[in-house]
């Protein structure tokens, strides 16, 4: 009886079971389908329905006013006629989170962070509208295999995940990330093209990049180490936007049209147009003309004084004391400090920056950190119109400190008039560190009191 009813209940069961089952089945086919199912526009695995709809574009701009803008600048256009988008991709974003101090410090260790990021092409433009700096547009002529193969690198590169990458201002930047894509997506066809070498150094292109800003391409030229002055590779000197745009230029891509082979660029246009930034004339000329009128001027303001205490006795001094004195003072005020500044930037950027080219710099032996204490001498010349009294706790270090000073200038122009620097140190030792000299002799003779004869180092 009790069997009788649980195989009547098994077999009540028995439809439901084989509904479910049904049911199952086709709920598995559906999920199947929808796993299976190619996405439209083919955005997850980088492809595109229809290539011919798709136009990529190189955009250079031309260099600025700005620092950090004096190499110009690279971006890629996409115009996708199918999804109806316009869209710029600009690798040259980077993001100032707690200031600008904050800012300056990560770039300083090389711990800032630049990263892709994509926008309207009709933005862009006015932002580069604002900045009054021209824009060239180039068509890239590509075959539908090498568009699909770009368009995936891009979307991979979109991911967040991917976003953001280690900056490098000669070797990772806005416009090698271009030329890296290009060259892959050319099968290595740049880099085929740039095999010999630029015949130019990276000094001699910064130099001349910031001709605009002297100040800055003179600051560059002191704490960056020789790493500067080897000449660049065909491949390396395309981190410079006008450079890739030129090379781009020359090598031969597919016509869309026919097939055959044409030039890689299609069409070609300059979207704005300004007058580019014009070149200051150049710092060291001017800053060693400079310094030679005001070391020969306080050369003749130079005079005697008698010591009523000891007839014998006398020290040198400045015709209208308290206005040369001060006028003395502000000088060496600014140039020990310069100097203390370049020096402590370069001795802890070898301990603490990530940035190589800051490293094992010659210039250490011409700028000294110790330098800024020149400086707080010179604000006693400056505010009090009167020379430092030294004591017999003092002079020694002072004595030293000096000839020691003395003695570093004399062996950097040895060292670079014979070729024993790697580094690139002639125009500094030629409109420098002759005046820089000059500058310490006369501080030494006019700024300090000594109390006796003997005390003089001359």
């Amino acid at each position: 009886m009790v069997v009788t009813m649980f195989r009547r209940g098994f077999l009540m069961l028995d439809p439901l079971r084989r509904l479910a089952g049904q049911q199952g089945a086709l709920l598995l086919c559906l999920l199947t389908l929808v796993v299976h199912t190619p996405p439209a526009s083919g955005a997850e695995n980088g492809a595109h329905e229809d290539p011919s709809k798709l136009d990529f574009y190189l955009i250079t701009v031309d260099v600025g006013n700005n620092v950090w803008d004096n190499f110009g600048h690279s971006a890629l256009r996409v115009v996708d006629g199918l999804a109806g988008t316009d869209t710029i991709y600009n690798w040259g974003v980077f993001e100032v989170r707690d200031g600008p101090v904050a800012f300056a410090y990560d770039f300083f260790v090389d711990e800032l962070e630049y990263r892709l990021a994509t926008q309207s092409t009709r933005r862009e433009i006015d932002n580069y509208r604002a900045q009054r700096r021209s824009v060239w547009q180039d068509e890239l002529r590509l075959s539908a295999a090498q568009k699909q193969r770009l368009l995936a690198r891009l979307n991979w590169n979109r991911a967040p995940e991917n976003w953001y990458y280690d900056y490098d201002y000669f070797f990772d930047n806005c416009t090698t990330r271009i030329r890296d894509y290009l060259n892959e997506t050319l099968d290595g066809a740049i880099s085929a093209h740039v095999a010999k070498v630029a015949g130019t150094t990276f000094r001699e292109q910064v130099r001349s990049h910031y001709a605009s800003l002297q100040p800055i391409s003179f600051s560059l030229d002191v704490i960056m180490n020789s790493n500067l002055d080897r000449e660049m590779s065909g491949w390396e000197s395309l981190f410079l936007p006008l450079n890739l745009r030129a090379s781009l230029a020359e090598l031969k891509g597919v016509n869309p049209q026919d097939g055959l082979e044409a030039s890689f660029f299609g069409r070609r246009e300059m979207l704005l147009n300004y007058e580019a930034p014009a070149s200051q004339r150049d710092f060291y000329r001017v800053a060693s003309l400079t310094a030679l009128c005001l070391t020969l001027y306080f050369l003749l303001m130079l005079r005697r004084i008698r010591r009523s205490y000891f007839a014998t006795h006398s020290q040198l001094g400045f015709r209208a004391m308290s206005l040369n004195f001060r006028l003395f003072g502000g000088l060496s005020f600014v140039l020990f400090g310069v100097s203390g500044v370049y020096g402590t930037l370069m001795l802890g950027s070898w301990f603490f920056s990530g940035h190589e080219d800051l490293h094992h710099n010659a210039n250490l032996l011409l700028f000294w950190p110790t330098d800024l204490l020149g400086a707080v001498i010179a604000l006693r010349w400056l505010f009090l119109a009167q020379p430092w009294s030294l004591t017999n706790n003092n002079k020694p270090f002072m004595v030293y400190y000096f000839f020691a000073k003395f003695c570093a200038v004399i062996l950097y122009c040895f060292a670079t008039a014979f070729g024993f620097f790697e580094q690139d140190t002639l125009q500094i030792a030629l409109f420098i560190a002759p005046w820089l000299f000059a500058l310490g002799l006369l501080s030494w003779l006019v700024g300090f009191d000594a109390a006796r004869g003997s005390d003089s180092i001359l």
